[in-house]
């Protein structure tokens, strides 16, 4: 399994980003690139899914960027974890179903190291916490797929400036908030990434 790993230190913008990720898919698809693995942040931005709706723009003077992974209108920043893929599914097993499910358990078992609780939820996609006897969503989880290559991935709010999803309805769901990691459990989450990347790649082999 050849998978390039790609760290960015400096945040990246989104457009940049997305057209790379575009690029690679081609590169993949001739066989010119192997897959990817890339860590990174963006600078505070706007997304919308393929299948967002316009009233879930709660303030109408934010700029949103019109992107074409699933889902629906999120927000990206300082203090997110953006964990992008480029998987080839051609030279796996061709089920959206089950690379969502692997996903899912890289999160959660990422956490689990951490001490920190989370599921997925069949009825609303992502990642999710108990806290203090409300649900929180903590990763979301949105993905493409281009002949049967996989690209976009998840994110993870670490510690994140919650404040900015107020202007919008984030990912569809009116009634549960986001949180932190960092609100959940206050400590060190240095090797978080590390970590992430590990359990992706162990992931897949199975």
């Amino acid at each position: 399994m050849n998978i390039e790993i790609k760290k960015s230190k400096k945040p990246v913008e989104y457009a940049k980003a997305i057209s790379f990720l575009e690029s690679r898919i081609d590169k993949i698809l001739k066989n010119k690139a192997p897959e990817l693995i890339w860590i990174l942040e963006h600078p505070s931005i706007y997304t919308a899914g393929s299948s967002y709706n316009e009233k879930e723009i709660l303030d109408k003077s934010i700029n949103l960027y019109k992107t074409n992974r699933g889902g629906k209108i999120t927000y990206h920043g300082p203090g997110q974890i953006i964990f992008y893929f480029a998987i080839n599914l051609n030279n796996r097993k061709k089920d959206i179903r089950n690379l969502i499910n692997k996903i899912e358990n890289t999160i959660i078992e990422t956490f689990k190291s951490y001490k920190i609780k989370a599921f997925a939820d069949k009825s609303n996609i992502g990642i999710w916490v108990n806290h203090k006897k409300k649900i929180k969503k903590i990763a979301a989880i949105g993905i493409r797929v281009r002949r049967w290559v996989a690209y976009h991935g998840f994110s993870i709010n670490v510690n994140t400036d919650l404040k900015k999803y107020k202007k919008i309805i984030p990912c569809g769901i009116k009634d549960k908030d986001l949180i932190n990691l960092s609100k959940i459990k206050n400590q060190s989450y240095k090797n978080l990434k590390q970590n992430l990347i590990e359990n992706f790649i162990k992931n897949l082999k199975s």
